[in-house]
């Protein structure tokens, strides 16, 4: 069923078009990615399917009783309950209900005959409906959400309005989720997320039983999450099926096929119109050429393939190279110091780096990535240890929060000034390669972008040739483009690299070790992030199989044959939840599959009638299957 229609949107600042022509469908249960670079009109776009602002031109049409849900970017709550109390406004429908049901039970025990029976039968009628509401997991459903947005149970009794602007947007997204909308809008749902979350998010949403519109530049997220694919790019609106990795694949054979069909025309074009030439004037020719030339008339000519969008070539390069030993962190604790108190974000921490590796630093939110990158170059001091810096090696920095930048430098003087010696004409290079030319030297660093600045910073960096390069958050604020041209700069630089980011793609592509920060130190993977994420589920699984073949002092108690019972009935809902799960996926891709050809069908409405009751049939029959699994989870748990 199609949720949501778009035709001829249009969007336009006086003479300036951002997009026009703009055409889509957004069917139930879909999970849809909207890609661009930044400044192609994605969030204006959402907004304007969310209804919170006009399209200049053009109409969106909906189902009645649509209920949609848009998150904007770094959008917070605004509320002075607490965390759980917001949380239970979602359910106020259902907490009115088990009131009245409360009520009918105590209303029981005063009736008899014909008022009590009558009294039981409505009470079953409200208590089958509470319960295919789930009124009975609402509870669970709330502490599975907040948990999952790591908010601890010991801080659901605090007052939202305590909370940071991160925690606020986490917050706002969680309720969201728990609102259950047809449609769920998110922009940038990924910012402010910990890895840790952002897999939970991930899995949450494979599952959502709405439709999703996103726009992320995180690629991995998107490979997890989406099955199709919009791109907003020089005003116009493509689709693609499939997710992130399989939307780049189909672009590249578009793009390759479109080049080839127009050499082809071009190749035709020219034969006929120098067999015209030639030929026209010949009176034994000259119907041929006459034919010619009319189908050169009636030809139907293709547009000359669009030239990639422009996109930054970023290098790094060493002016001179490091010893083998570049840093070296031994049993070292980082923190703070308030007053006469201490306190310790993590410890030990050992980091042994030698020439050429790229290690990625990882952890959740608040253990002190950036903390530690701050002790390493020597603006934070460590609680206890230090780092050393081997020989010959100069460190190039990236601060996430841009504060190298000089708001009242123009670009050209932000970089001319550290290196006065060199001519404009090579500073104005090293800025065009980072997408700055024209007169957009001559802006002032204030008023860029975020992205803008980014790009600035990492020109400032590529200008000084350091032969180690400590980056935090380096892909914030930039587009997907620039994060692969970031990507293949690093990939390609032969000094040494030391980063802290979120983004798992990039960490994949990168990294060649993972260090994984916690409360008990430094842990080291040597491998890249997928490497890190096997490692982590096989130490996991192992901890689980220990801990079920060891039993607890509890478990001790019961006699063998019990014991053998309880581990029996466990592998046994272990079992159908993964049966469960294997379904829905299977549903999900038999759901994908039908809306695919819905979309490539246009005139046979006979053909998309079956499918329309084939799709409705699939979403009944997930709807029984994920209920079923939320029993089969709870029966695990308990």
């Amino acid at each position: 069923m199609i949720l949501m229609q778009g035709n001829n949107i249009a969007r336009t600042f006086g003479a300036d078009v951002l997009f026009e022509g703009i055409n889509f469908s957004l069917q139930d249960h879909s999970r849809t990615a909207l890609v661009g670079r930044n400044g192609a009109g994605k969030s204006t776009l959402l907004k304007i399917i969310a209804g919170v602002e006009e399209a200049s031109s053009g109409t969106i049409s909906k189902v009645k009783d649509l209920s949609l849900n848009y998150l904007a970017q770094d959008q917070g709550l605004s509320s002075e309950l607490t965390i759980y109390e917001e949380m239970l406004q979602v359910f106020s429908g259902l907490q009115a209900i088990e009131k009245d049901l409360r009520q009918m039970e105590m209303q029981m025990s005063e009736l008899t005959g014909s008022e009590l029976a009558e009294l039981i039968e409505r009470y079953d009628a409200i208590s089958e409906q509470f319960r295919r509401d789930h009124g009975f997991t609402y509870e669970a459903e709330i502490k599975s959400v907040l948990n999952g947005f790591n908010f601890k149970e010991e801080h659901w009794t605090q007052r939202i309005s305590e909370l940071s602007g991160g925690q606020k947007t986490r917050l706002a997204l969680a309720k969201m989720l728990l609102e259950k909308p047809n449609l769920l809008i998110l922009d940038e749902p990924t910012n402010h997320l910990d890895i840790e979350t952002l897999a939970w998010l991930e899995n949450y949403l494979k599952n959502y039983a709405g439709s999703l519109l996103i726009v992320s530049h995180d690629r991995y997220f998107l490979d997890k999450v989406v099955t199709e694919v919009l791109e907003l790019s020089r005003g116009e609106l493509t689709r693609f099926s499939g997710n992130y990795s399989r939307y780049i694949e189909l672009r590249q054979q578009k793009e390759a096929l479109e080049a080839k069909e127009f050499d082809k025309q071009q190749k035709e074009i020219a034969k006929l119109e120098d067999y015209v030439a030639k030929n026209l004037v010949r009176a034994s020719t000259t119907k041929m050429a006459q034919s010619r030339r009319k189908r050169l008339e009636k030809m139907d000519r293709l547009e000359a393939p669009k030239a990639n969008e422009k996109a930054a070539h970023i290098m790094f390069s060493q002016e001179k190279p490091s010893g083998n030993i570049v840093l070296t962190v031994k049993d070292a604790a980082i923190g703070f110091v308030n007053d006469d108190t201490t306190e310790i974000l993590a410890a030990p921490i050992s980091i042994d780096e030698r020439k050429g590796e790229a290690i990625a630093i990882v952890g959740p939110n608040g253990i002190g990535k950036t903390t530690l990158i701050k002790s390493i170059i020597g603006q934070i001091p460590f609680i206890s240890g230090e780092a050393k810096l081997g020989a010959n090696v100069s460190v190039g920095y990236y601060d996430q929060e841009q504060g190298r930048l000089t708001p009242s430098n123009s670009v050209l003087d932000e970089l001319w000034n550290d290196h006065a010696l060199l001519p404009e004409v090579e500073i104005r290079s090293m800025l065009g390669s980072f997408l700055f030319s024209g007169d957009d030297v001559k802006k002032s660093v204030a008023m860029l972008s975020g992205g803008e600045k980014a790009r600035l910073l990492l020109a400032k960096l590529a200008m000084d040739h350091d032969n180690f390069l400590i980056l935090d958050e380096p892909t914030n604020h930039l587009d997907i483009d620039s994060r692969e041209a970031l990507e293949n700069s690093l990939i390609d630089y032969e000094g040494t690299l030391l980063f802290v980011s979120h983004d798992r793609y990039f960490i994949n592509r990168v990294a060649t070790k993972v260090i994984e920060l916690s409360p008990d130190g430094s842990q080291v993977f040597l491998g890249d992030y997928d490497y890190y994420l096997e490692k982590k589920a096989a130490d996991l699984a192992s901890v689980s199989a220990d801990q079920i073949e060891k039993p607890t002092e509890t478990a001790g108690q019961l006699d063998f044959q019990a014991q053998k019972e309880v581990q029996k009935n466990r592998r046994k809902i272990e079992r159908e939840a993964e049966r469960l799960e294997a379904e829905l996926d299977q549903i999900d891709n038999e759901i994908t599959n039908i809306t695919t050809q819905m979309h490539n069908i246009s005139d046979d409405f006979v053909k998309l009638g079956e499918l329309q009751a084939q799709l409705d049939a699939l979403s009944e029959q997930k709807d029984a299957v994920e209920l079923e699994l939320l029993e089969v989870m709870e029966m695990l748990e308990d």
